[in-house]
Order: structure tokens, then C-alpha cells, then sequence
């Protein structure tokens, strides 16, 4: 598909999802936008290769049309966007992933459920034993845990829920003081919140429409019978349905696209080859971008950092969903940059040679860059080094843990 041919889409100025189709009618790709104009726009820009990666290249190639859903908050996209992909599985959302980094929202089955944040990787590995609750609802995948997580703030403004955390006596007074937690303790407590969890499952699945009329009828029964403040609850939550504040939402998802220079380090972890791990850290504009890390559990212990690297490195770069960098930071000399060349082909990688104290000694890789971010190089080594270290010492001691309780 080309420029021209998208200019003469003329998408809204709004949130909503958008749809890459093929000749074939088959969906390639799905995405959310505040703006959909300015959003499906920018796949036709000359650094498309450089923010979103070959991988999207190939995906407008290949586009034939473009069909969007319009919404009326950014936050409805977000659960949109979720569901869109769930019920298509399109191939350029989903190729050389394994889901295991996508968030999932869960409500839980017990008698005042709570909504429950979870990754994939840990739905995989754990029953609902481990988990400490059996599992009622789930909606997703939401790449974007954070994202998810500020929706559902916004969310429990409209329907106040109990967290993973209600669990703890003042925890849930504290949310229920503000009005962000249920009351449990009136004899109706249980049939009120039940109509709670009705209304966030309607809204997780994108029936906002339903929700509202089953909202009307409920406001005009309690009006009948004339109990007026339930009427008057009601009407709030209509209202706040139809004009959703989320101004957070805009600004996650502004930073997510507009980003100024951003660096990524990486850095291996382990002791004689045991517990070996990975990690990602994010500086943008000189500034530590801690939501954005990532750890990588190595798939075979070993003494060999460059192995390591190249796999960390293959993982990172398979997920075209997360902002690609402008500079790579990486330990090590040429061995180092070698290899991360084989898996990197297009962004500038530079390496910090530590001396035999492990502190930085001279850098390795373009001198103009070099010289323009060192002190921005230093930091997101540093940081690649100490989260390297403390996401070891916590895998070291639970595989630890584990070795002693199978004695």
C-alpha cells in the first residue's frame, strides 16, 4: 500500500482501532490509536524501518486496505484492540511471539471477586492452587502491562472492584475509604456487587452499549420504586461511562509513540554458568525509563555471555510491538559487538570495556556517538549492570529454595 492511496482514507482525528487487510481479506495487523489519522499516518513515514522495524515494512507491503472502528476513549480502544486481537490472531501481531510478556486482566471466582493484573508466563506455569484463586473471567492479551494497569484505574473509578491486594485488612479499608473498593459488610453487599462484576464484564468485552441500556432500565426500576438515591448512583455511572477521563491513557500512549533518543542496554547475570539471566534497561533522553525494562531468563546455563547476549538480543528484537532504540548499549569488546551484529543489523551498537576492577575503561563503536551520549552510555550500563545483578540474586535464591525443599 502507498501514501497516496492512504491519504485517501481521510481517518478521524479520534481513538478507535485500526485494521491492516490484505488482497486476500485476511487481517494482518491490528492497532489502537488516540488518533487514528495521525497513528495509521505514521506507517507511511521514511523511518518506519527505524521505529517499528522491518517487520512492519513488510506488514504495509503487504496491505492492501485499511478498516477502523472508531471509539470514544482511548480506554475503549484498549479493550478493543484486546478482544480485536484475540478473535483474529492477526500474523503480525502474533509472528515470532509466544505471548509469554501480554498482560491479562482475571476476575476471580470467589464471593466478592477481585480483578487480578496477570502475565501470560505465569497463567502457563502456575495452577490455580499456586495462584491462591480459581479463575472466573479473563480478558486480553494487552501488550502493554502498564497501560493496562492505568485503564483499570480509570475503571474503578466508574465500578469500584477488589484487587489482588483486598486481601489485606488495610489495604481494602483504605480503597473502600475512598470509595475504590465495594462495601462488603451490608446484608445486600453480595447482590449489589455481583451487578458490578455483570458491568465489567460487559465493558472488558467491549459492550459498552449493552451495559448502558442494562444501566437505564436499572435507574428508571429504582426510580419506579422510588428509591431515588440508587437512581441517582446509577445515572453518575451512566455518565461517567459516556464521558471517560483519560487524559492518562492519552499521555502513556503519546510517550509510547513520540520518544526522544532512546537507549537500550543489555547485560548477562549468572555465578560459574548457574541461573543465567538477561536484561533490558531504557534510557530516553538521558532519563532511567524503569516501566519499560525487561528480564530474560537464559534457556541454558552456561559460561558464555555471548551466547547470552545473541539470545536476549533475538527475543528483544522479536518484539516489533516494543519500541525499536537508536543506540544499543552492550559489555564487552568486538567479541560482543560481533555478535550482536549478527542478530542487529540496522541500529548502532557501542561497548563499555570494563577494566579488571569491572569499572568502565574505553568504548567500543562509533566515536561521534560516543562522545555525544557518554554520559547517557554510562548510565544505561550501569543500570543493565545492577538490574542484571538483582534479578540473579532473586533467581539464585529461589532455585535455591526449590533444591531444598525436594530434600
Amino acid at each position: 500500500m502507498i501514501s497516496q492511496e492512504f491519504k485517501k482514507l481521510e481517518l478521524p482525528d479520534a481513538p478507535g482501532v485500526y485494521f491492516f487487510i490484505d488482497k486476500d481479506k485476511n487481517i494482518l495487523y491490528i492497532g489502537r490509536a488516540t488518533s487514528l489519522n495521525d497513528r495509521v499516518s505514521s506507517y507511511f513515514r521514511n523511518d518506519l524501518i527505524k521505529t517499528r522495524g522491518q517487520h512492519m515494512v513488510g506488514m504495509v507491503t503487504l496491505a492492501n486496505a485499511i478498516e477502523h472502528i472508531q471509539t470514544d476513549s482511548v480506554l475503549e480502544a484498549i479493550i478493543l484492540e484486546a478482544n480485536e486481537i484475540k478473535k483474529h490472531l492477526p500474523y503480525f501481531n502474533t509472528q515470532g511471539k509466544d505471548d509469554k510478556s501480554y498482560n491479562f486482566a482475571i476476575i476471580t471466582n470467589e464471593e466478592f471477586p477481585r480483578v487480578v493484573v496477570v502475565r501470560s508466563r505465569v497463567l502457563g506455569k502456575l495452577n490455580e492452587v499456586e495462584l491462591g484463586y480459581k479463575i472466573k473471567y479473563q480478558f486480553g492479551p494487552y501488550p502493554q502491562g502498564n497501560l493496562l494497569k492505568d485503564a483499570l484505574k480509570i475503571v474503578r473509578k466508574i465500578f469500584p472492584f477488589r484487587d489482588e491486594k483486598a486481601k489485606l485488612k488495610h489495604q481494602e479499608s483504605f480503597y473502600k475509604s475512598i470509595g475504590l473498593s465495594p462495601n462488603t459488610d451490608s446484608p445486600e453487599a453480595k447482590k449489589e456487587y455481583q451487578k458490578t462484576i455483570r458491568n465489567l464484564v460487559l465493558f472488558f468485552e467491549g459492550k459498552k452499549g449493552k451495559l448502558i441500556k442494562t444501566l437505564e432500565k436499572e435507574m428508571n426500576a429504582y426510580a419506579k420504586i422510588q428509591e431515588f438515591e440508587k437512581a441517582k448512583q446509577t445515572r453518575n455511572t451512566i455518565y461517567a461511562l459516556n464521558h471517560i477521563q483519560d487524559v492518562s491513557l492519552i499521555k502513556n500512549e503519546a510517550n509510547e509513540y513520540i520518544e526522544g533518543f532512546r537507549i537500550e542496554s543489555y547485560d548477562i547475570a549468572h555465578m560459574s554458568g548457574k541461573d543465567t539471566v538477561g536484561v533490558m534497561t531504557v534510557i530516553i533522553n538521558g532519563e532511567v525509563q524503569k516501566s519499560q525494562y525487561k528480564k530474560f531468563k537464559i534457556s541454558k546455563d552456561a559460561n558464555d555471555d555471548t551466547a547470552g547476549l545473541k539470545e536476549i538480543l533475538t527475543r528483544r528484537f522479536n518484539h516489533p510491538e516494543w519500541k525499536f532504540p537508536d543506540l544499543i548499549v552492550i559489555d564487552g569488546g568486538m567479541g560482543q559487538i560481533n555478535a550482536a551484529k549478527e542478530i542487529v543489523k540496522d541500529i548502532p551498537i557501542i561497548s563499555v570495556v570494563k577494566n579488571d576492577a569491572h569499572k568502565p575503561d574505553h568504548f567500543l563503536g562509533d566515536s561521534n556517538l560516543i562522545e555525544k551520549n557518554k554520559k547517557e552510555i554510562l548510565l544505561a550500563n550501569s543500570e543493565a549492570h545492577r538490574f542484571a545483578i538483582a534479578y540473579h540474586k532473586k533467581v539464585r535464591a529461589r532455585n535455591f529454595l526449590k533444591g531444598l525443599n525436594k530434600r
